[in-house]
């Protein structure tokens, strides 16, 4: 179950960067190189399904959107930040 909602190229990613703080969407799309609009819009939608993003919008003038991790989505924080170390040993 837990590869099924965190599996694939980007989800790690995006988790990972969110442990840290709220981040607006285009802040996050810099923030992960070589990641389309289209498909960081997809991987926020299914981690938002899943319980592990909450999307924040604010009524302003242009739309501030911010993600941040759910009480869920914290909990993975650890078990991201473990694979980031490994993939890091491994690789070094």
């Amino acid at each position: 179950m837990t590869l099924h909602i965190i599996g694939g190229k980007w989800k790690g990613i995006i988790i990972d960067i969110l442990s840290n703080n709220s981040v607006r969407f285009n802040e996050l799309k810099r923030l992960i190189p070589g990641i389309s609009q289209r498909m960081l819009t997809l991987q926020l939608r299914e981690l938002e399904a899943d319980g592990i993003v909450k999307r924040k919008v604010e009524n302003t003038i242009p739309k501030k959107v911010e993600y941040s991790l759910t009480e869920q989505g914290e909990k993975l924080s650890p078990i991201i930040a473990s694979m980031r170390i490994w993939g890091i040993q491994y690789m070094g």
